[in-house]
């Protein structure tokens, strides 16, 4: 069965001035439902993660200024939310539900969180709208566990995935491969295992081609037991902030290649969302929602 990490204070936590575009937390589990592509069994909701599991990745003197909301204010503005109790708490319950999705997909293949992708989080510092990095804690909470030894994290979010390239640059046992736009945020990018920085205005043409000749090839040479998948949505051409031009189309045609090469090598695969901000909601929304209904139509 399909799992999906979901709960309302994914949404109802967020302030005031910062729910567009993040009410994608609510309307896209409820497009999932009244369209039949999966029911309420598919979702499990999410506790807050033990913090031993948040300190593996993180320092423990971050956590505890989070939790005591003691960031000064240029590390607050630098995290781009106003910070509260209740934001802490919403970050803690992603975390859980990217480490429990990906359990699940142990089990069933796949698992996947409506939220996450959180990887502008470093080990001592959050950015651009990330606090806690759930892609590093629960690739750490899977091999601290024994229950994989390597990991492939294929992050196509239109932003490099600074935060997560940082934390595991001295790690062989976690692959960050990711492809973004070269003159997006950061200004500063780290050093992933792999970069590809893609130039602005890149089509679906050049997007697909250069991905399908790299991806598979990453898989046969580091041989991956686990990937996980930061499917932002904002490589759309309708991204405000993105500046790369793929098509409703292309974009789904990207997540294909990715689950259906996990699924063929029989790699399991945990997807966290990421990054979308196109002006309407509603492709927002249907781009996401196409991650979900290929998970469903390829491995149930």
């Amino acid at each position: 069965m399909l799992k999906i990490a979901w709960s309302p204070i994914y949404n109802h936590s967020l302030p005031e001035g910062h729910r567009f575009p993040m009410e994608k937390y609510n309307l896209l589990p409820e497009q999932l439902l009244y369209e039949g592509t999966i029911s309420a069994s598919n979702f499990f909701s999410p506790t807050i993660l033990e913090e031993k599991w948040i300190i593996n990745s993180h320092h423990q003197s971050y956590l505890e200024k989070l939790k005591s909301l003691s960031l000064n204010k240029s590390e607050i503005r630098k995290t781009g939310f106003p910070l509260s109790h209740e934001l802490v708490q919403r970050e803690m319950h992603i975390m859980q539900g990217s480490v429990q999705a990906s359990v699940f997909a142990l089990e069933f293949g796949i698992g996947m969180n409506i939220a996450g992708g959180t990887h502008h989080s470093f080990a001592d510092r959050g950015e651009g709208f990330c606090l806690l990095n759930d892609i590093a804690i629960a690739s750490n909470y899977l091999l601290d566990n024994n229950l994989v030894k390597k990991i492939l994290v294929v992050d196509l979010d239109v932003h490099q995935g600074n935060g997560t390239a940082s934390m595991f640059e001295a790690n062989s046992s976690v692959f960050t491969f990711s492809m973004h736009g070269a003159s997006n945020y950061p200004l500063h990018k780290e050093s992933s295992d792999l970069d590809i920085g893609l130039p602005d205005q890149t089509d679906d043409a050049h997007y697909l081609k250069i991905l399908k000749e790299t991806l598979p090839g990453l898989v046969d040479s580091f041989e991956p037991e686990f990937i996980i998948y930061q499917s932002g949505v904002d490589v759309l051409k309708s991204d405000k902030l993105g500046r790369l031009a793929l098509s409703i189309a292309g974009c789904r045609e990207r997540d294909k290649f990715v689950l259906e090469l996990a699924k063929i090598n029989s790699i399991p695969i945990m997807c966290c969302m990421g990054g979308g901000y196109s002006e309407k909601l509603s492709l927002i929304i249907e781009a996401h929602a196409n991650t979900f209904r290929l998970a469903q139509d390829l491995y149930f």
